[in-house]
């Protein structure tokens, strides 16, 4: 496994009445084939052929995903943009996901592919 970390932070999760306090990472750039956030702000993945990222719901509200690989992002609870069971990021893409009530929205994305 391969993550390199930078600036740890300590987050504050709240998920209706509750809340979750972790120490996680702002930025991380991640070269191993399997991952599930964190709570982190950005993941930029690179370094392996595919990757597949869990976007977790109990750590992490609001991430952006650069891919300089071929990507898989999945939603551990429902359905991206209410529509999608899993999104492929192409090699070059960047996308914004936040979660909403519990439904994982992509608020942008960039668009532009390298291949």
């Amino acid at each position: 496994m391969s993550i390199i970390k930078e600036k740890p932070i300590r987050k504050t999760v709240f998920r209706g009445d509750r809340s979750l306090n972790l120490d996680t990472f702002e930025n991380i750039i991640l070269s191993d084939s399997d991952y599930s956030t964190r709570g982190e702000n950005l993941i930029i993945v690179k370094g392996v052929d595919h990757c597949r990222i869990k976007l977790d719901s109990t750590t992490t509200e609001k991430v952006t995903i650069k891919s300089l690989t071929n990507c898989k992002v999945i939603p551990d609870i429902g359905r991206i943009d209410e529509d999608w069971d899993e999104i492929d990021l192409g090699k070059g893409s960047c996308v914004d996901f936040q979660n909403v009530s519990g439904v994982w929205y992509i608020l942008s994305s960039d668009g532009l592919k390298m291949e």
